[in-house]
């Protein structure tokens, strides 16, 4: 059966492991934070968060315009401000199957179900082909606009599945793909055509990666 989980939609894939920071101005997800914060145990601190699909709003009845599968997310830290806004980290804990999202209360409610990740024993030649494709694909960015990724890359397949999704700066549909994907061998086949692709195009055109050419303005809220 599906549990309620309180949710905020982004226009941006999330990945478990992964920290967000966000500015909350809004007043519903104001109330979700407010919700949160009354929940004694942190650990139970928890919401969902699903992608929008570019062009689309999201209102009371505007759950075919998210993606289904997202992350769920346990807040982590709180820094209330002056005018009612909050500044919040989250970190993602694991994906989840959005079935209904439910609106009309103070905050979004979706019926979600948790996707498990699959165990995976991943070929270490297809560990050592993502690893090998980012370092390129990361020289290049570097050179460009900055490093993509503080610090070293995980050992673990699976962190590494999730670290190089995150840190690879592509399309939201192409990132969405990278976090539907089965398991982690899945997740890193797809990353590295995924970056061998824009290695091909940036050696064609030097600039910045495509995706930061056609970009839409993000918002939290």
């Amino acid at each position: 059966m599906p549990d309620e989980l309180p949710m905020f939609p982004l226009n941006a894939v999330l990945y478990p492991g992964v920290s967000l920071p966000l500015h909350v101005f809004e007043d519903r997800y104001r109330a979700l934070v407010q919700h949160l914060l009354q929940i004694g145990d942190p650990a139970e601190r928890v919401f969902g968060s699903v992608a929008i699909r570019e062009g689309y709003e999201v209102g009371d009845h505007g759950a075919q315009s998210l993606f289904r599968t997202g992350v769920r997310l346990q807040l982590t830290d709180v820094e209330s401000n002056p005018d009612g806004t909050f500044d919040i980290v989250a970190v993602g804990r694991d994906r989840i199957q959005l079935d209904r999202l439910i609106g009309g209360g103070e905050f979004p409610v979706g019926e979600v179900r948790v996707l498990p990740e699959l165990p995976a024993d991943v070929p270490a030649e297809v560990v050592e082909q993502a690893r090998a494709t980012f370092a390129a694909y990361r020289a290049v960015v570097r050179d460009i606009a900055g490093d993509p990724l503080s610090g070293e890359l995980p050992q673990d397949p699976g962190f590494l599945s999730w670290t190089l999704a995150a840190c690879s700066p592509l399309p939201l549909g192409e990132r969405q793909e990278l976090l539907e994907a089965g398991d982690a061998t899945e997740r890193l086949l797809l990353v590295t055509d995924l970056l061998r692709a824009e290695l091909r195009a940036m050696n064609v055109i030097l600039s910045l990666p495509a995706t930061e050419v056609a970009r839409t303005r993000w918002s939290p809220n």
